[in-house]
């Protein structure tokens, strides 16, 4: 997919660097054009000089074409004002934004902005909200047996229960992360919109388990 970054310090170089290594067309935006030398020679994307929060700008670097943003640059307030712009204006569906204070971005999760904390911050962690896909494991056994992983769902999972979720792809739900706030299903709890679920489940099924999240209940069936 192309994909846009907002900021082209040091970790907006290396995400445009491990994104367009992963086969993605990336357009990077800075107000200095400087910065992009932190890219090297051998980066093959777009390089934006401006605001990243401009419309104009946004429209040179392809963000009408993207299907993820990622706002990192150093101040949080360019990057909740320009992921607001390419959710709400461009219709981004994967936008996420760097913020320095984590009491602000537990405010902006709730807003529906999913922003990653700096002081938690891992290139991991970014990449799984602009490419939310598979079975990403976050802890594993000493034996390698079991493993505890965040899964990307199917839209077709949405409104059912944590109970026919789990009888139909075999996992255990470990925990929700709704709205920002982590949270412990019963089997009467629904999956909604925007949930990050947290799976346990055997290491040796976890391409049967991608395949399953992937189908809603009803292809799953079928």
């Amino acid at each position: 997919m192309h994909i846009v970054i907002m900021g082209c310090g040091r970790v907006g170089a290396e995400l445009a660097r491990e994104l367009e290594g992963r086969g993605h067309s990336i357009a990077v935006i800075d107000r200095d054009p400087t910065a992009f030398r932190r890219l090297g020679s051998r980066f093959g994307g777009r390089r934006v000089t401006g605001l990243g929060f401009d419309r104009q700008t946004l429209e040179k670097a392809g963000l009408a074409e993207a299907g993820a943003f990622a706002a990192v640059s150093s101040g949080d307030n360019s990057n909740i004002i320009a992921a607001r712009v390419a959710r709400e204006v461009f219709g981004v569906e994967n936008v996420t934004a760097r913020i320095y204070d984590p009491r602000r971005a537990e405010v902006y999760e709730r807003l529906g902005i999913p922003t990653v904390a700096t002081v938690r911050w891992t290139a991991d962690q970014m990449l799984r909200r602009l490419l939310p896909s598979g079975a990403e494991p976050l802890w594993q056994d000493p034996s390698g047996a079991v493993q505890l992983s965040e899964v990307h769902i199917a839209p077709g999972w949405l409104g059912h229960k944590v109970a026919l979720f789990q009888e139909r792809t075999g996992v255990r739900v470990a925990f929700l992360t709704r709205m920002g706030e982590a949270m412990l299903p019963t089997s009467k709890t629904v999956l909604q919109e925007g949930d990050l679920v947290h799976v346990m489940l055997p290491s040796d099924r976890v391409a049967e388990v991608e395949a399953a999240c992937a189908l809603g209940p009803e292809e799953e069936r079928a």
